[in-house]
């Protein structure tokens, strides 16, 4: 086996070029290669902190996967059982299926795998794990000490992909990225480049396409040139703006599809003009959410008044109820209640102080800096200043740690996990907030109903319970949503089999294939 072996793979090209049992194909080529363009860098092979490329290039698989509607399917484990108390799930695993290093995989890999995943950061590391146990050659179970519904979305997260033994070394650091997928490691360059190849002995559905390739591309503009060019196959986070010129191309298909991220403003509700729920309010009212849609995103549709998108209909609300009829009431006036007056130049102040706010964002989704700029002047325009500063994505949660965000606009991943109640843990839980989430805001009841959630087995008593606490947060706005996020990909028509994952979990490369001249 071939690997970089060293403890920092930062810079290190790692070419495995015959790790299936059929040996290496020839050298990848533009015709015999399948292009991707993104614009996510990746530093690592450990799946607890890169695995979303592997997963999504088809190299990392997990126990469990997720359909369109986040549904848990089988995947590494064919099937599983819960006990009557949910405190002890067991796994049955495929039989017959290979690491790339040409190992079987047996419970004991698996096992190995979820050990070394939980003692580092992630979710199955606050999962309340009793122990991780083979019981026999394929099967495994894991026993809580109290039931955690969320098990089986954690255990289908990229973060706890199977990894061979043979790939870890003494510490639990991944040395080789040797796992189960229909496509096995290439090349690996970060922070910009992989490739992978198919992988003959795989399980399931085998790959048609000998290689694919991945290419970071953080300006946008480069990655349509890239599509209009024909040097990349597919395309991933275009330009909304770039959607009309390149739809006239005959050799583009283009795809829009929703996606569980939403573009949210962070507020820090302890600051002094922003700790009264009117202030929250009136901030949202201000923002013309069909026109950031319409005009900016070029994706009518997509405002977003709620943090959830209707697919994730557990947490969606189909009717915004608001406890103080937020609704009849105009920015202005829930301002002026609470005593800011607007001065000789329209702008507000309140006991001599201006009302000022610094808003920060990060020009790695660059739709975000154009988002933020129509938010202050429409801020501007009901007598708040507001600075833009585009900086990393690091100073929000920075940020948060050190008390110094005033308000922060991102694009918050609510399917990082499948279950979003993984998500509204962190950011919204017993601790007051997560760094990504609600800054120095807690609500008691809203706490209650997420632990709640935890141990809920009932599907209407879990949707029940989700939509009070979606409300609590509507009414409340610890976050303000502002538009649900639309996927704009191009996809050169010398491919065929193209399908989306609205979890953004896999390409789907194996059920690709290249058009015949």
């Amino acid at each position: 086996m071939i690997s970089c072996g060293l403890k920092r793979v930062l810079s290190c090209v790692l070419v495995v070029g015959a790790l299936s049992s059929g040996g290496a194909i020839a050298q990848p080529t533009q015709s015999n290669t399948l292009s991707i363009s993104a614009a996510f860098e990746f530093t690592s092979l450990d799946p607890s902190k890169n695995g979303f490329i592997y997963s999504r290039m088809q190299v990392l698989e997990t126990l469990l996967d997720v359909d369109e509607k986040g549904l848990l399917i089988p995947a590494l484990a064919e099937r599983w059982e819960i006990s009557e108390d949910a405190k002890t799930w067991s796994f049955h695993l495929r039989e017959g299926v290979r690491f790339h290093d040409g190992a079987l995989m047996d419970a004991e890999a698996v096992v190995n795998s979820l050990s070394i995943a939980q003692a580092k950061h992630g979710a199955l590391r606050n999962a309340p794990i009793e122990s991780i146990q083979a019981v026999d050659k394929n099967t495994l179970v894991i026993r809580l000490s109290r039931p955690y519904t969320l098990l089986g979305a954690v255990l289908a997260n990229y973060a706890n992909g199977i990894v061979s033994p043979e790939g870890y070394g003494q510490d639990g650091e991944v040395l080789a990225l040797s796992a189960t997928g229909p496509y096995q490691l290439h090349q690996f360059a970060p922070p910009h480049k992989l490739v992978v190849e198919k992988f003959d002995d795989y399980w399931g559905k085998k790959a048609t396409i000998p290689y694919a390739s991945y290419l970071t591309g953080h300006r946008v503009e480069s990655r349509v040139l890239q599509a209009r060019s024909g040097q990349a196959d597919i395309v991933f986070g275009l330009d909304p703006a770039s959607i009309p010129s390149l739809k006239r191309l005959p050799n583009l298909a283009l795809y829009s599809n929703a996606i569980p991220r939403t573009i949210v403003l962070k507020v820090n509700s302890g600051h002094p003009f922003l700790n009264d729920v009117s202030a929250r309010q009136a901030l949202s009212m201000a923002i013309n959410r069909q026109g950031i849609a319409n005009g900016i995103l070029r994706t009518p549709g997509s405002e977003a008044e709620q943090l959830m998108p209707a697919f994730l209909s557990n947490w969606h609300l189909n009717r915004l109820d608001n406890d103080n009829q937020a609704q009849t009431i105009k920015p202005d006036a829930l301002l002026a209640s609470l005593g800011w007056k607007k001065n000789a130049q329209g702008m507000l102040e309140r006991d001599g102080q201006a009302f000022e706010l610094t808003l920060i964002t990060y020009a790695d989704r660059p739709e975000l800096t154009t988002v933020a700029t129509a938010i202050q002047a429409q801020w501007q325009a009901i007598g708040i200043s507001t600075k833009v500063q585009v900086t990393n994505s690091s100073a929000i949660p920075m940020g948060h740690q050190d008390g110094s965000l005033e308000v922060a606009l991102m694009a918050r991943n609510y399917g990082f996990i499948a279950d979003p109640l993984g998500v509204m843990l962190s950011d919204f839980g017993a601790n007051g907030g997560g760094d990504w989430g609600a800054m120095n805001w807690n609500n008691a009841e809203l706490s209650q109903l997420l632990s709640s959630l935890e141990h809920t087995a009932d599907p209407k008593q879990y949707r029940d319970i989700a939509q009070r606490s979606a409300q609590l947060i509507y009414n409340e706005r610890p976050m303000i949503p502002v538009t649900f996020y639309v996927q704009q990909t191009s996809v050169n028509k010398r491919v065929a089999g193209f399908r989306y994952d609205p979890f953004e979990r896999s390409f789907f490369l194996n059920e690709m294939e290249f058009v015949k001249p």
